[in-house]
């Protein structure tokens, strides 16, 4: 280890655990799959998202900003986090959402608004296009207000947010030499790319054995791949390190994208169903049941020998479950 972090907030309940999926491992006859429990972090703010917030609003702090911005879609794990996170450091929060304000109340919006954030809805253009553009518009304006606000891009996926999963290697590494065991690969969704440029950071630093595997949940492969590399660098350019990723050190396995960002197959929910029924485990559509699906999918392709350990890092995301009721056969 030679990389020295910024400060950070301690929100997270950390280390989060690791179990192994016995039941799932013996029905695939694959390799031995574990999972380490990252929707276990909190309940507010559970998921991956508070790793990457608790060093993004600790700067938001630091700098003594009071308004928090930031984005995504309607049913955003993200947004919800970081609602929760701002309500518990005492600042206000606007979240920009791609969606319409006709849609219902539920799941992670209606957690946004019982946290009493303010809400602005977009369209999902202006949100492709524009979304940055919009939360600077509402930075200016919050400024003429009296108010000092911090933008916090997409999924808290910058440079400075990745660092939460740089400390999330760190951890998995010390569990290791508890557990007396190895991981072979490690697997996690891949919606942003900051969770993933973290482990990166962490393998690289760290001098880790183990691959690590991006299922991309939207977009493909080649986009991510340059996503994961920018947001490499910026950490990298921040804690003034040399280390560059190699052509073979992003690892995204394409192909399970589905019908596209947050739409799911019929093929899909029975497998979040199947699951839950198996181990109790629940995933989410819009992440980690893409993403197990996608592990499911590699290893009856035989991309993993049945000798190998998988690590699968279960990201959180169950609040937005509950907008998608009408569509799961229970």
């Amino acid at each position: 280890m030679t990389l020295v972090l910024p400060p950070h907030l301690k929100l997270a309940n950390v280390p989060t655990k690791i179990e192994k999926l016995e039941k799932l491992s013996d029905k695939l006859g694959g390799p031995e799959i574990y999972v380490k429990r990252d929707d276990q972090t909190g309940t507010e703010w559970t998921g991956n998202k508070v790793r990457k917030l608790e060093f993004l609003v600790k700067e938001a702090l630091n700098k003594g900003c009071d308004y928090l911005i930031t984005c995504g879609g309607i049913q955003s794990n993200h947004c919800r986090a970081t609602a929760a996170v701002a309500v518990k450091m005492g600042l206000k929060v606007c979240l920009v959402l791609r969606g319409s304000s006709s849609e219902p109340v539920e799941g992670n919006l209606f957690l946004d608004k019982l946290l009493g954030a303010d809400v602005v809805f977009i369209s999902a253009d202006d949100y492709s296009q524009r979304r940055n553009e919009i939360m600077e518009e509402i930075a200016e304006k919050k400024m003429r207000d009296g108010l000092k606000p911090y933008i916090i891009p997409e999924g808290a996926s910058n440079g400075l947010g990745a660092l939460g999963y740089y400390r999330t290697m760190e951890e998995i590494v010390h569990q290791e030499q508890k557990m007396k065991l190895n991981f072979n690969a490690i697997v996690v969704a891949v919606g942003s790319g900051g969770t993933y440029a973290g482990l990166a950071l962490g393998k690289k630093d760290l001098d880790y054995k183990g691959t690590v595997y991006g299922v991309n949940v939207a977009a493909d492969a080649a986009y991510f791949e340059q996503v994961i590399r920018n947001i490499f660098d910026e950490s990298c350019e921040l804690l003034d390190s040399n280390y560059k990723l190699g052509a073979n050190d992003v690892n995204i396995i394409d192909g399970y994208v589905g019908r596209g960002y947050a739409l799911s197959t019929a093929e899909e929910l029975a497998f979040i169903t199947g699951l839950a029924r198996l181990e109790g485990l629940i995933l989410d559509n819009v992440y980690t049941g893409k993403a197990m699906y996608g592990l499911a999918g590699e290893i009856a392709k035989g991309r993993f020998k049945k000798s190998e350990k998988v690590l699968f890092i279960h990201t959180g995301g169950m609040f937005e479950l509950f907008s998608q009721m009408r569509f799961f056969e229970v």
